[in-house]
């Protein structure tokens, strides 16, 4: 297949990761795929490049671009979202992002691509492949539920007609009862229109369309509302995770664990099926010391054996309850990783039973695609959506019943060691409710494998996208034959 495609991701490990999923699936099927981040970026990626065309004997290429520090250097060192105290993307970021766009351009007039896949947050690549004549193709980095309840709340502006932020309104026409509060909602949707979401706006018009890492079976009733009003063309070829299926693919994702494998594996050994509980917030994912230390008591208290990546400066000692790591840690009863650990390496052990997440679309995507029973504990952006979808529609999650979307920490609402235990004990124990959680959620996995396997879902929109793609492309080839 002679097809060239540029990948563009954002600069942050949630949307970087799915993207390289994606451009190796394309490989896999032939196509040529170009990935194109920043020179600090380059070493999260290479890994997964050089196993990828090693295994695979298909040449994916990475190409660096300069990133566009200021003279005043106020973003020296911070080429990703991670790198940041808190995840909100800053103006000077996104002035930086935007100044991307002229060495994306040479590269692209350099190699001549087929196509271009970028992020939703890089709208200056849909007028760019509009001048080169190529389409231009939006990965987007949440589900067909979110775009969808998002799309209602933002057009009929229910949340608008209640009188606080805690009084609850129930979205419309949506194919379920969605009720959330005001307080749940982005600043995206209750703050003032800014300069950069106009931009996004107006990329739409010269959008060819958008994957989306969803599976039909997970999403249909969205899916459908979704294309019903979208007047672009819309793929879904999730879930992208499982193209990692060997220890390598895994251990390489999005960066180096920073837990030895062996190790990480041999404590998951010694665990009864479903027993362990894994803990992760996400990259961007931080919490005060007062709040990690509720959660280690409750954890604790809950006496079930878990698996907790942590994400904050400082030693464990700091903030741990005293006496935890003799209690817990060195009973073998905990694994702590500090840092990076290998999400998907973890989540698919038949040890693990359980998933606390941040409800981050990757996240989600991954533990459904476990089999996974989940209690959510929603940050900040999107991540109140995805909990309705995982609690509510798909009925295989437990709200731990945080009400506030906050990016910053320090003003979210503090979560009780007694409300963690209680729901760590739900997720993990017995009886009619929880076996029911487990069933869904097993069921929920296995489509999500068939999905991907030839003649599943996923994998027929993948042969769509590219038959539309190579069609695009003939047709280009024959009108400049035409014209000649």
């Amino acid at each position: 297949m002679d097809l060239h495609i540029f990948f563009l991701p954002f600069l942050a490990p949630g949307h970087m990761i799915p993207m390289i999923d994606l451009a190796r699936l394309l490989a896999d099927r032939g196509a040529k795929a170009t990935i194109i981040t920043t020179t600090e970026n380059i070493p999260l990626i290479r890994p997964t490049i050089d196993l990828a065309n090693s295994s695979r004997h298909r040449q994916i290429e990475l190409l660096a671009i300069p990133f566009p520090y200021s003279e005043s250097g106020v973003l020296e060192g911070h080429e990703n979202l991670t790198t940041f105290p808190n995840p909100d993307v800053t103006p000077e970021f996104y002035t930086a992002i935007n100044m991307l766009e002229a060495p994306f351009a040479q590269l692209a007039k350099d190699h001549h691509p087929d196509c271009i896949i970028s992020d939703i947050f890089y709208p200056w690549s849909a007028s760019l492949a509009h001048d080169l004549g190529i389409p231009r193709l939006i990965f987007n980095g949440t589900g067909f539920f979110c775009n969808v309840v998002v799309g209602a709340v933002g057009r009929l502006k229910p949340h608008e007609n209640v009188t606080s932020d805690e009084q609850a309104f129930v979205v419309p026409e949506v194919p379920h009862r969605i009720e959330m509060t005001r307080s749940q909602l982005p600043d995206f949707i209750t703050g003032a229109s800014t300069y950069f979401l106009k931009q996004l706006g107006d990329s739409h018009r010269f959008n060819y369309g958008m994957i989306v890492n969803s599976f039909y079976e997970m999403e249909h009733d969205y899916i459908d509302e979704f294309k019903e009003r979208a007047n672009i063309k819309i793929w879904h070829v999730g879930p992208v995770s499982l193209r990692n299926q060997d220890l390598h693919d895994k251990l390489v994702r999005g960066d180096k664990a920073s837990v030895d494998c062996d190790r990480c594996l041999s404590w998951l050994d010694a665990k009864k099926p479903g027993s362990v509980l894994y803990i992760c917030f996400g990259s961007l994912g931080r919490f005060t010391r007062t709040q990690l230390c509720e959660i280690a008591s409750g954890l604790e208290a809950s006496e079930h054996p878990f698996i907790w990546v942590v994400r904050c400066g400082g030693e464990l000692s700091e903030w741990l309850p005293e006496g935890f790591e003799e209690r817990v840690i060195r009973k073998g009863r905990a694994l702590i990783i500090s840092g990076w650990a290998p999400q998907l390496l973890i989540l698919n052990h038949e040890a693990v039973g359980g998933f606390v997440t941040h409800c981050g679309w990757n996240s989600c995507m991954e533990g459904a695609s476990a089999g996974l029973p989940m209690i959510t504990w929603p940050l900040f952006a999107e991540q109140f959506f995805n909990e309705k979808l995982i609690v509510d529609v798909l009925r295989i999650g437990i709200a731990i019943g945080v009400k506030v979307c906050c990016s910053k920490e320090e003003e979210r609402m503090m979560v009780g060691r007694e409300d963690i235990r209680r729901a760590v004990n739900e997720l993990m124990g017995n009886g009619e409710e929880a076996d029911g959680r487990r069933e869904r959620a097993s069921g929920l996995g296995k489509m999500a494998r068939r999905a991907v396997e030839e003649g599943g879902s996923s994998y027929n929109e993948m042969s769509r996208l590219i038959e539309d793609l190579l069609n695009l492309k003939a047709g280009k080839i024959q009108s400049s034959k035409v014209g000649e």
